[in-house]
């Protein structure tokens, strides 16, 4: 095959161009499982997918529209996060998905690997909370990504799908994304958040859902087990989101708070719906005094060293976080004090919440991207059997009954569980967050239609041992909450 530049820009190679100088899904496969066999891992396979072009002319085009044009196989949304990751330079510095490009401007792209376009079927357990002809929800399971992605062609939800619509159910799913290996997905959660989903099964429903999501009238509520004691009740998180300033390993699928052009309006609603005082004692001694305005500095050691890396300085974070002196430590504020919030997206940013939540000091249970720990409880006591069998805790009377109370919890500090702590037994050791609620306009009845997905186990779990070593908790009625917390 003929591979020639095109009039408006000229490849720097030639083994990765069709001959209409746009980039070859399938030539960056091979480049990929080359680099594969000759031992390139990780970092090195970038310059196996790193494809360049300059402009030999003037254009009226943002970069985002020109690279649609240059990379077909990756949608505009998916080149605009590429743009927002630091992976598309313009002349050797990052770039912006409204750039301009002028003559001469030379465009670098590390393109991802293009995923397996068909979805082979897996026998994946699924828990189906609604199905008809147009649409499928339901309960994700934490730690199961939703649809290929690179080196990631298998155990995904798309996978589990296949299965359950050819061997259980019947129809497919849309064929809309299927040119994107994703076929039938109108949102997403990420690995480890469990809870509502929807896909579609019709092009007819998933345009009409995908058109509500963009609306914003779609209703998501999630649930999170955080670190502190959140305060006040209710209050709204309104913070510019953008990807981490290093491209260092480690550091490049994180976000931060950004107030410069790479800052996207970021807004989430926060609802405090029950805190947690860890040891009766403390939790019958709680009262309304509230702490300075300085927060632990473990805490926000742990918080800061989540949001920094080498050659750059997180930036002072806000001390509004009013912590109970409930304790005697304020280095131990992190492990006495937890809180379940339930939290409103007003935007769909990636890591939108565990990003706002930890910049208030205030990480997810389990989430050690952004400062948060694991959770375990001593061996031997009643709480860690309890916690070993207990698969799916979801009234407040079970939680109750749990015998935690008199159980020490204790940090796991990463990694787990390859590194366990002795003694010990893992509560939870993932992200404490779950999509609890979603509520949509049915897209062919009309009607609006609401699903309340209970906590999964470990989650659940969580909840109990917390509500039971707190004497159930402090309950809080929050204006706007939506979800039931006494049925999830």
């Amino acid at each position: 095959m003929s591979k020639k530049p095109t009039k408006h820009d000229k490849p720097a190679r030639d083994d990765v161009y069709d001959a209409g100088g746009k980039v070859d899904a399938d030539a960056i496969v091979a480049a990929l499982q080359h680099a594969r066999e000759e031992g390139l891992e990780g970092e090195d396979d970038e310059q196996m997918r790193r494809v360049r072009f300059e402009l030999q002319h003037d254009l009226d085009k943002r970069l985002d529209k020109y690279l649609t044009d240059r990379i077909s196989f990756l949608s505009r949304t998916q080149l605009q996060k590429l743009i927002d990751d630091g992976e598309v330079k313009v002349n050797s510095r990052p770039a912006k998905a409204s750039t301009k490009l002028n003559k001469g401007d030379v465009v670098e792209v590390v393109v991802p690997a293009p995923p397996a376009k068909d979805i082979q079927p897996e026998d994946i357990p699924l828990e189906v909370m609604y199905e008809d002809d147009h649409i499928i929800v339901v309960n994700k399971q934490p730690d199961i990504i939703v649809h290929p992605a690179r080196n990631e062609n298998k155990g995904t939800m798309l996978g589990a799908l296949a299965w359950h619509l050819k061997y259980k159910s019947s129809g497919g799913l849309s064929a809309v994304g299927k040119e994107l290996a994703r076929p039938g997905v109108v949102h997403r959660l990420d690995r480890d958040t469990s809870g509502c989903i929807v896909f579609a099964k019709s092009d007819e429903a998933h345009w009409k859902l995908g058109h509500q999501f963009e609306h914003r009238r779609v209703d998501k509520r999630y649930l999170a087990v955080v670190h502190g004691l959140v305060e006040p009740d209710g209050f709204v998180i309104d913070l510019p989101l953008g990807p981490h300033p290093s491209r260092e390993k480690g550091y490049r699928e994180k976000y931060v708070v950004r107030h410069d052009e790479l800052g996207k309006e970021s807004v989430t609603i926060v609802r405090v719906r029950e805190r947690y005082v860890m040891g009766s004692e403390r939790a019958n001694e709680r009262t309304s005094e509230r702490g300075d305005d300085v927060p632990p500095s473990s805490l926000r050691h742990a918080v800061t060293a989540s949001l920094s890396s080498p050659g750059w300085s997180a930036p002072e974070l806000p001390k509004t976080a009013n912590l109970q002196r409930t304790h005697t430590n304020l280095h131990e504020a992190d492990t006495t004090g937890f809180s379940l919030v339930e939290l409103e997206l007003k935007t769909g940013r990636t890591h939108q919440i565990r990003v706002h939540l930890s910049h208030n000091l205030w990480p997810i249970v389990g989430d050690d991207m952004y400062g948060g720990k694991a959770l375990g409880i001593s061996q031997g006591s009643p709480a860690a059997k309890s916690a070993k069998t207990t698969k799916n805790a979801t009234s407040e009377a079970k939680s109750k009954s749990t015998p935690a109370a008199s159980s020490p919890l204790a940090l796991i500090p990463y990694p787990n569980p390859d590194s366990p702590v002795p003694n010990t037994t893992p509560l939870i050791t993932r992200q404490a967050l779950h999509a609890a609620l979603l509520s949509f306009d049915h897209p062919i009845t009309g009607e609006r239609v609401t699903f309340t997905a209970p906590l999964r186990g470990d989650m659940a779990t969580l909840v109990a041992t917390l509500r039971a070593r707190s004497n159930g908790g402090e309950q809080v009625v929050a204006p706007g909450a939506t979800v039931d917390t006494t049925k999830i």
